[in-house]
């Protein structure tokens, strides 16, 4: 087996890569806690665990991967669970969780009123492992774990366990999740993952990459971007038809390989660079392309979910709302990998381009 080329060189994990724990002290996130975690490949990102250990800051190299929102981290907000309030502490960033009992916008029925993308990742986690590597043992691998609840005295109680990992070494993530219904009723379910990219890797000619049968979504800026006369799956210059509330977003069934598993992302050719993200079809039978191109908010959004943003309450009157029956669990992972390999970037442009 060859030898590492740091072997008797380096006195501390930290000179390859880790996972260091802080707490912000200024602007409107201060007091947050967060993690910076770094690969060793170049792959480096910041998971605030104030706010459902959701990533913000994510780089490869000098290549900034997310889109951030104007406000940044803020200190989360628990009680937020009403109208669009959500979009007031909404940062973008690599990773936001929606759910886990609503997942879209504002809506109502006999069974109660819900925000946008509801609350979850306004939860802060408890805490329950950090692994540190150690490469000089030969533990290659990192990972940082946490709870969050989202309950109220005689209405549900889901908690969400989540352990993030990955190697030293390899540019990947690793997302593992359980949603558990800790209550004693029956209680609805939906998740969705909100991945927001932006410049540089979101640029002019960069490719949207998905595999499926996509269906804009029913309103009319929707319509006019994702329409075959378009080329929606190449990002465009800035458009000022999507400044403020401009958008559009569609709804794709994504189609898995033979093992289940189905690959969305984004191929920058400039930079040669690409995001590709895994999850099983089983899991996350949905997916969501958010486009919004607007000046100085620039960003695209591929959104694997359990449901596309469609509300709670259209998810019960069609039938798909998932129960959690008491004590029951869901399980869901996802595998988000950089590409900067023609060899590799390839074949993962053919199969879903």
């Amino acid at each position: 087996m060859t030898r590492p080329l740091w072997t008797d060189k380096i006195s501390h994990p930290a000179q390859l890569g880790g996972i260091e724990t802080s707490i912000l002290d200024n602007g409107p996130g201060r007091g947050s806690r967060i993690a910076w975690i770094n690969t060793g490949t170049g792959l480096r990102f910041k998971m605030v665990l104030d706010r459902s250990m959701d990533i913000v800051e994510a780089f490869y190299n000098e290549h900034s991967l997310a889109w951030l929102s104007h406000g940044g981290i803020t200190t989360p907000e628990p009680a937020i669970n009403h109208g669009i309030d959500w979009l007031r502490t909404f940062p973008g960033g690599l990773l936001t969780t929606c759910g886990l009992s609503n997942v879209g916008g504002p809506n109502e029925d006999a069974h109660g009123q819900r925000g946008l993308h509801g609350r979850i990742s306004n939860l802060p986690a408890e805490l329950e492992s950090v692994v540190q590597p150690d490469p000089v043992l030969g533990h290659m691998g990192w990972s940082i774990s946490g709870r969050m609840r989202e309950s109220q005295v005689f209405g549900p109680t889901l908690e969400l366990k989540r352990t993030v990992s990955g190697e030293l070494g390899k540019a990947v993530i690793y997302l593992e999740d359980t949603v558990i219904n800790r209550g004693n009723t029956p209680a609805p379910h939906m998740l969705l993952y909100h991945l927001n990219f932006g410049w540089p890797l979101v640029d002019e000619g960069t490719r949207i990459l998905a595999k499926g049968n996509w269906q804009a979504r029913p309103d009319d800026m929707s319509r006019a971007l994702f329409n075959p006369d378009n080329d929606y799956q190449t990002c465009p210059p800035p458009l000022d038809t999507h400044s403020g509330t401009g958008e559009g977003a569609a709804f794709i069934n994504p189609t898995p390989n033979a093992e289940g598993q189905c690959t969305t992302g984004l191929y920058n050719p400039r930079l040669g660079l690409a995001v590709a993200v895994q999850f099983e079809k089983e899991q996350l039978p949905w997916l969501t392309n958010w486009q919004h191109w607007g000046k100085g908010e620039y960003v695209t959004g591929l959104e694997p979910g359990t449901h596309p943003p469609i509300g709670q309450a259209q998810a019960r009157e069609e039938g798909t709302l998932i129960f959690l029956e008491p004590g029951a669990q869901k399980n869901y992972r996802l595998k988000i990998e950089i590409l900067t390999d023609q060899v590799a970037i390839e074949p993962w442009l053919a199969l879903n381009g």
